[in-house]
């Protein structure tokens, strides 16, 4: 036998390792925030990469995302009302 894996089991580890990373959701979102601003370090980016996870991500950019229209339209409704 060789010493290689197999890669359908390999993909669940590597799905179950990115779901059990050790950030808090509070420090996601804060990433997702800068992302949206569109500043970050590669430093920072970097250990976001090896800490956050992906489920969060996904999660606060959505919530994030949702905020921006809704802060859009107020904005457009404020200004079409005058």
């Amino acid at each position: 036998m060789t010493d290689m894996q197999d890669p359908q089991k390999e993909a669940p580890r590597q799905s179950q390792a990115a779901t059990q990373r050790k950030a808090s959701f509070f420090a996601t979102a804060k990433a997702v925030f800068w992302s949206f601003f569109g500043v970050r370090k590669k430093s920072d980016y970097e250990q976001d990469a090896a800490q956050l996870n992906p489920v969060h991500v996904l999660i606060a950019g959505v919530i994030g995302a949702l905020i921006f229209i809704a802060t859009l339209v107020i904005i457009v409704r404020l200004v079409v009302a005058k």
